[in-house]
């Protein structure tokens, strides 16, 4: 994973903890990916995913009420 990523975090985060996540936008090879992260341990783990299988889970899930 590059280091020199543009990470955004979700517009349903505030500046209170909690569980928020952050997401960037990336390439493997030429083909798009989208990379998500805990906005509370940047330098842990992140997740890959395919954007369309992230627009399907977020598809998804229930509206935020």
């Amino acid at each position: 994973m590059r280091s020199n990523l543009t990470w955004f975090k979700s517009s349903y985060s505030t500046d209170q903890p909690g569980n928020c996540i952050e997401i960037a936008r990336d390439a493997i090879e030429d083909v798009p990916v989208l990379r998500i992260r805990d906005s509370k341990n940047p330098a842990g783990p992140a997740l890959t995913v395919a954007p369309a299988s992230w627009a399907a889970f977020a598809r998804d899930l229930p509206a935020r009420r």
